[in-house]
């Protein structure tokens, strides 16, 4: 009896702590989106009004007087391709190296170099080579700027996704015909699927997320809604609904997109491709 009472309090306590970290999580989230519900008046009210009539005003005024539309399309497009060309590239590269130790492990090492420096310190040189290249105010320079910081990742991520296969696998596929490019796209490929997954969804969290490389390479057409964001901040005053509003427009994204993935990660690990 007394071992159980335990156990119970144990358990309790477990899930209060959960619960408050949960809710540590989820009540900025919320406010957020409450505050993107509300008015000029009530949103600026203190004590706040907790209970009051929804309005879509706020997601009217990012939209009609400020051309959010176009810099959602922008996050979305440089997210997307610098997402896509990381993995296409990086699986490519992980699996030379799982597979044919291509410099090995030298190449490791120098992967993981690129992650040291801040990237504040490369923001000028940047620059200044885009302009070069008549690439500044261009979404390229962005996705060019992306890919050199996540595609070494990318690959140190998928190697030991690449190194968990059984060379086994790949040698059974050659004997019934297949090459070495038939094996990597219809054997390799879906075994390590939940692992592009994932190195997809963080890819496109980090570019999505991405302020300062946004903020230098980008013009008043072509800025990312993170940059699109902070502009709502101005000499005037911080313009709370719209900020509350846009900064939902971010979030919402990002949310259900891991949301599908989850579900998709949890389908292949599942069932997988082998029989």
């Amino acid at each position: 009896m007394l071992i159980s009472l335990r156990k119970n309090i144990g358990l309790y306590i477990t899930h209060a702590i959960l619960i408050l970290a949960t809710l540590f999580v989820l009540l900025p989230i919320l406010w957020v989106a409450r505050t993107s519900l509300a008015n000029r008046l009530i949103a600026y009210k203190i004590p706040p009004v907790w209970i009051f009539t929804p309005t879509l005003e706020n997601y009217r005024t990012i939209f009609q007087q400020y051309p959010f539309q176009r810099y959602f399309l922008n996050s979305l497009v440089v997210a997307s391709v610098a997402s896509l060309i990381a993995l296409i590239l990086g699986s490519l590269a992980a699996y030379s190296i799982a597979r044919f130790r291509t410099g090995d492990p030298v190449l490791r090492l120098s992967m993981l170099s690129t992650q040291m420096l801040p990237a504040i310190t490369l923001v000028i040189p940047i620059f200044l080579l885009a302009r070069l290249a008549h690439l500044w105010d261009s979404p390229f320079a962005l996705i060019l700027a992306y890919l050199s910081f996540n595609l070494p990742y990318t690959i140190w991520i998928l190697i030991g996704f690449f190194q968990s296969i059984p060379v086994e696998l790949e040698e059974a596929a050659m004997i019934d015909g297949c090459s070495r490019t038939q094996t990597l796209w219809r054997v390799v490929i879906p075994v390590v699927l939940p692992g592009l997954l994932a190195a997809g969804v963080f890819n496109f969290i980090l570019n999505w997320n991405e302020f300062l490389f946004a903020l230098i390479l980008t013009g008043r057409d072509t800025r990312t809604l993170p940059v699109a964001v902070a502009a709502l901040w101005t000499q005037q005053g911080v313009q709370i609904g719209a900020v509350s509003a846009s900064t939902v427009l971010v979030v919402l994204p990002v949310i259900l997109l891991t949301w599908i993935i989850q579900k998709s990660l949890v389908r292949n690990l599942t069932f997988g491709s082998i029989k």
